[in-house]
């Protein structure tokens, strides 16, 4: 028997995005299947323009992030960024995990922005819509680079990824959360190796991202546990185990996201689903659409995070009872945002009361 060609790979096809004028649609013939060869990863790098993003959001935690990837190797079918690619005409499926962007000069930008005479520090998210630990940083670098002027310049930073590579940085991330500039969140989405690397194929297994957020408590490096996103009869029954062993694992808070199924990701999870879980397809969706007033997605803010009706409820009581058990309902930490300054090689000013710094 031939192997998958798309073994390692979320999405199933690469359906056009909503922008194009042509769409394309895969057919089988019958003729092309032994033919498939793997997909291999295209990296494109690119010279951004900008560095920071920001939103106004009100659901959202933080309002400015850096996003130095575009797409995401770790192909997680449920990823609600996928839907970005079609903003340079390529597919939200397959193209999202293996034609990817690196922006190059995205510490060059960084430096700039920061002097700026208008620029005024606030905690920047690193991640949200590509992870910054995905496989390609591990020769592009692009991530530490940031945290390096992250910490010359003594800007409070946030991370979240649901890879281990993020002990990498861990010497440049102790030393800024020593200062209250760092914190960290470890999206871990089930325990459950098989479940994992169904839905998450090039991310890191379970117990290596609880391995990450135990060495990142230990460095003093404040972590929060993301259990995101809950698949309704898919993890859902995990949530309590989840929590358990990330507390264990030191970490201090913790959250949630329901599954989002906006614009091309509600049929690329509808084809993962028959695929994977054909037996419980249907009630995955229907369980979906109980959360979101019957339709597979609502995308009003308040509820597209959490969802609403019983269901919802359910999974928001459970959740804040085991927070409470295992003492994860604390205020998330705020980051010190007094300490930015220009950096002496940046023509800063030497701080005469330093001590060893």
């Amino acid at each position: 028997m031939s192997r998958d060609p798309l073994h390692g790979r979320g999405a199933r096809t690469n359906a056009s995005g909503r922008y194009e004028r042509f769409a394309r649609e895969a057919f089988d013939d019958g003729w092309t299947a032994e033919e498939l060869r793997p997909l291999e990863t295209i990296v494109t790098p690119e010279l951004a323009k900008t560095i920071i993003s920001t939103n106004r959001s009100p659901d959202i935690s933080f309002d400015q992030s850096i996003n130095p990837y575009g797409g995401c190797e770790h192909g997680c079918i449920y990823c609600y960024a996928r839907p970005n690619h079609a903003y340079v005409g390529l597919s939200p499926g397959l193209d999202f995990e293996t034609r990817l962007f690196v922006k190059a000069n995205a510490a060059e930008l960084l430096e700039q922005e920061f002097s700026r005479p208008s620029y005024r520090p606030r905690t920047i998210m690193m991640g949200g819509v590509t992870d910054i630990y995905q496989p390609i940083e591990r020769g592009y670098g692009v991530t530490r680079s940031i945290l390096d002027v992250m910490e010359r310049w003594r800007h409070p930073v946030a991370l979240i990824t649901k890879s281990q590579l993020i002990i990498r940085d861990i010497d440049i991330l102790a030393r800024l959360a020593e200062r209250g500039l760092a914190k960290a969140a470890i999206s871990v989405t089930t325990l459950d190796r098989r479940i994992a690397r169904m839905m998450e194929p090039r991310a890191a297994a379970p117990h290596r991202r609880i391995e990450a957020i135990r060495m990142l408590s230990q460095a003093g490096v404040p972590v929060t546990a993301m259990v995101a996103p809950i698949v309704p009869a898919i993890n859902d029954r995990e949530i309590e185990a989840i929590l358990e062993e990330c507390a264990r694992a030191g970490a201090c808070a913790a959250g949630y996201v329901v599954l989002r199924l906006p614009l091309e990701i509600k049929d690329l999870f509808h084809e993962w689903l028959e695929q994977h879980f054909p037996d419980r397809a249907a009630r995955v969706m229907a369980l979906v659409r109980q959360m979101r007033g019957g339709r597979d997605y609502d995308p009003e803010w308040g509820k597209r995070q959490r969802g609403e009706g019983p269901y919802a409820r359910l999974i928001a009581d459970r959740f804040a009872a085991a927070l409470r058990r295992l003492s994860l309902d604390k205020p998330r930490l705020p980051l010190d945002h007094t300490q930015f300054r220009r950096p002496l090689e940046a023509g800063g000013q030497p701080d005469l009361f330093a001590v060893n710094d």
